[in-house]
């Protein structure tokens, strides 16, 4: 008798780092759309990975639990995705390289951690996708791209939260006040990012253009696509997507949920229009699935991680 083909499971039994192998959608190991779960980061064009913090939570805890809500509710996104017409997995070598691995009983060395986490992979020349996690581990992930590609870096930041309240302890764990210090050290150009969907008041919003939801909800995807892009230019671009830039009917499963939202299909829609920023790196973050309603929010995450894996597809046919 013949061997037979191992089929399922395919994030611990694959060799190749592209492509897609049969699973059932309701079992088997869950990385991230089915992606080898590996520390070896040889040959990965895009290296997702999770942080799974929510230390710095000013509202409902529960973000620690993100990364692993993304990856299961990604089971079913092992075929081209619409309107692609493609998998970015076919297009880009994908790896699951796991959870950042953080000692929560020490505050102090999350930023170190988080940081040192992300310095490991971008030093391989893959670039990151990150899971998370509250929104403070955009901080010390902006810290190791601005350093990999130059700084300051342009932003993209869809959320209902400018977190650019003022924040003068520089040691403190805070989800709020993360883009305050990354401005404050030089990380992140004001000028030309932009925050989108935001819904909160800042007596200082610390020069970054915002794109309020009423405005998104008032102009509509082409525009707000168009003004972004504007506002980015050919810059090195880092995209932070916050879940709770959707209105809660889309994303309950957060920790500060504010009224007024994105639809996912609007956030979708901006997304895809997007094609052509120079995108250094990505995450997405605030997934708490204890709030959630039947995976809503898990489910919407995974789709914008997976877009955003698309995005960086035709950035790497761009340039080959």
């Amino acid at each position: 008798m013949g061997s037979t083909k191992i089929v399922g499971d395919s994030a611990i039994t694959r060799s190749n780092k592209r492509g897609y192998e049969k699973e059932n959608t309701f079992a088997g190991v869950l990385s991230f759309m089915r992606r080898q779960y590996t520390k070896n980061l040889e040959g990965a064009q895009v290296v997702v990975s999770g942080v799974p913090l929510d230390l710095a939570t000013t509202n409902r805890t529960g973000a620690r639990l993100g990364p692993a809500a993304i990856r299961a509710a990604s089971a079913q996104m092992n075929e081209p995705l619409h309107p692609w017409g493609y998998g970015p997995c076919d297009r880009l070598s994908v790896i699951d390289y796991g959870d950042c691995w953080l000692d929560t009983h020490n505050p102090l060395t999350i930023f170190s951690s988080i940081y040192q986490h992300a310095q490991s992979i971008l030093a391989s020349g893959a670039q990151m996708l990150t899971l998370g996690g509250d929104h403070y581990i955009t901080y010390p992930l902006l810290k190791a791209h601005a350093e990999r590609h130059g700084a300051p870096l342009s932003i993209i930041h869809f959320d209902a939260h400018c977190d650019t309240w003022a924040d003068d302890e520089p040691l403190s764990l805070n989800h709020g006040s993360m883009f305050y210090k990354a401005i404050n050290d030089g990380l992140v150009d004001p000028a030309t990012s932009v925050q989108v969907g935001i819904r909160t008041w800042n007596e200082d919003f610390m020069g970054v253009n915002v794109l309020g939801a009423d405005w998104v909800h008032e102009h509509g995807v082409l525009a707000t696509a168009q003004e972004i892009r504007r506002i980015v230019g050919q810059r090195p671009t880092y995209l932070t997507f916050d879940i709770d830039c959707l209105d809660p009917a889309f994303a309950p499963g957060t920790g500060t949920p504010v009224a007024g939202g994105l639809s996912s299909a609007q956030a979708l829609g901006i997304l895809r229009k997007l094609v052509g920023v120079q995108w250094v790196g990505m995450d997405v973050v605030e997934v708490a699935p204890a709030y959630d309603h039947a995976e809503i929010t898990a489910l919407a995450a995974a789709q914008i991680s997976a877009e955003m894996l698309c995005l960086l597809s035709e950035l790497h046919a761009s340039k080959s």
